[in-house]
């Protein structure tokens, strides 16, 4: 077999096995939606709705969380073919090394756990902002070098951030104790979530004012569509719900309604929050960093603002749950093809968790999170996300031409096939063109490590490759 042959081995798929993977089939499609839903919807439900008024699409950013809600949606149809198809651990990473081969695979997985780290660490810096602002309401403050990463603005010599180095351990111990206890917390949570957003909305929307939706695009299509841009990053969350299919009873019915149920519960909320705060407050004065707090003050409903921070947190920690999760499952499924230690991959026999991984994957993330700057750490997430949702997208187009897939009967398809899967590889890039300078360079520095690591230990313990040659040296 030719060297580039090597490099775009497939991995053969047997429905057979679907379900000897070692983990415990627990989630339902309720826990699924739970789960996307506290992925998606975080502390940005309640800041990103203003800054995209204030700055790009004035009253009509309701209309920007649609679009890009619509964009997000065929991506998301694709992961739920994939998902019903494959029912198997490592999501992205997994439907690639199925259809283009093993390099593109680990090129894949190695940006989707730089996506899940860096996307952790970032929100527990957040988490431990808001965690201080609700502290400080009962007059309990750390010092500033133990809530502040070195480098951060205001900050000289060592920081520390000890508070999001706690809350990433904190729920990495909720993880090793056992899926389904960590998704009845993760619903538990959500719920909470919710009624505050609901709580919200329903003070809010009497305060109301018409004026305020005129003009309803100041700026133009061209200013709702880089709202789109913007809101577009509040969805990304979701492609985390797919890293669970092989826990999940009965994938083929439940991953599809989890992926695209969460999507359109998320869409609602943000779209509603939207709407409602634009009419409160004149969209030119809410490029604030906390539009929502400030809209109640404008009100004079400063008794909701407290609930409102509450809210803040409880978010901010469902998505520290399901980004954990997720990152901890994709190097479960890429360290059982042998494209990482064994360690990634050991299973507990009593709770059916990865728990060697959940708490290297916690540790690494605490650190990052306790030592490195906010704006430094959040680079990579949404390139290594939309780079998985422009392969999971093109992918939908060869899983058909799969000829062992084809003879799986998924209970779910890509409508419009072939024109929507294209169209939304097509969209995927054009948003990756998008991205800053910077953000490309940073992915490129990642890459190139990744690359190193595929050859220095990755194509030599690759368990299909041994198969192969074991095949070779007997034939």
């Amino acid at each position: 077999m030719k060297a580039s042959q090597r490099l775009l081995v497939k991995k053969s798929v047997n429905p057979a096995n679907f379900n000897k993977g070692g983990l415990e089939k627990t989630l339902s499609a309720f826990s699924l939606t739970m789960m996307g839903v506290g992925a998606i919807v975080g502390s940005g439900i309640f800041i990103t709705p203003g800054i995209i008024a204030a700055k790009y699409a004035g009253p009509a950013a309701m209309l920007s969380f649609v679009i890009a809600a619509v964009v997000c949606s065929l991506a998301a149809l694709c992961y739920a073919e994939f998902s019903s198809t494959i029912p198997l651990a490592g999501s992205a990473y997994t439907y690639v090394y199925t259809v283009f081969g093993e390099f593109l695979a680990w090129i894949l997985g190695w940006s989707l756990i730089s996506e899940y780290l860096f996307a952790v660490s970032s929100v527990a810096v957040s988490w431990s902002s808001y965690f201080q602002n609700l502290m400080s309401g009962f007059v309990l403050k750390l010092p500033t070098f133990l809530t502040a990463a070195a480098g951060t603005a205001g900050v000289s010599g060592a920081g520390f951030n000890l508070i999001a180095f706690v809350v990433v351990l904190a729920v990495s111990l909720l993880l090793v104790g056992g899926l389904q206890e960590s998704t009845r917390v993760n619903s538990i949570m959500v719920i909470v979530k919710i009624l505050v957003i609901v709580l919200f909305i329903g003070v809010a929307i009497f305060f109301v004012k018409p004026a305020n939706y005129h003009p309803f695009m100041p700026h133009g299509v061209s200013g709702l569509v880089k709202g789109a841009s913007l809101a577009f990053y509040a969805y990304i969350g979701f492609d985390a719900v797919s890293t669970a299919s092989e826990e999940v009873k009965n994938p083929k019915r439940n991953m599809p309604i989890g992926i695209v149920g969460s999507l359109v519960v998320a869409s609602i909320l943000y779209v509603a929050m939207a709407a409602v705060l634009v009419g409160v407050v004149h969209y030119s004065k809410l490029n604030v960093g906390d539009p929502v707090a400030y809209a109640l003050a404008v009100i004079h409903q400063n008794w909701a603002a407290g609930i409102v921070s509450l809210g803040a947190v409880v978010g901010m920690t469902t998505v520290l749950i399901v980004m954990l999760y997720g990152g901890t499952r994709l190097l479960f499924a890429i360290s059982r093809d042998g494209l990482l230690p064994k360690v990634f991959r050991t299973v507990s026999p009593h709770t059916k968790v990865p728990v060697k991984s959940t708490w290297i994957f916690g540790i690494i993330a605490s650190v990052f999170a306790a030592v490195i700057p906010l704006d430094k750490i959040a680079e990579l997430v949404n390139i290594g996300t939309l780079f998985a949702f422009a392969m999971v997208s093109i992918g939908v187009v060869f899983l058909r031409r799969h000829e062992t897939l084809q003879q799986i009967n998924s209970s779910f398809k890509v409508p419009f096939y072939p024109v929507l899967p294209v169209v939304s590889f097509l969209a995927c890039v054009y948003l990756m063109l998008n991205l800053q300078a910077f953000t490309w360079h940073m992915f490129g520095i990642w890459l190139v490590i990744g690359i190193v690591i595929y050859f220095a230990y990755s194509y030599r313990h690759s368990r299909i490759r041994a198969g192969l040659r074991a095949k070779e040296s007997k034939s």
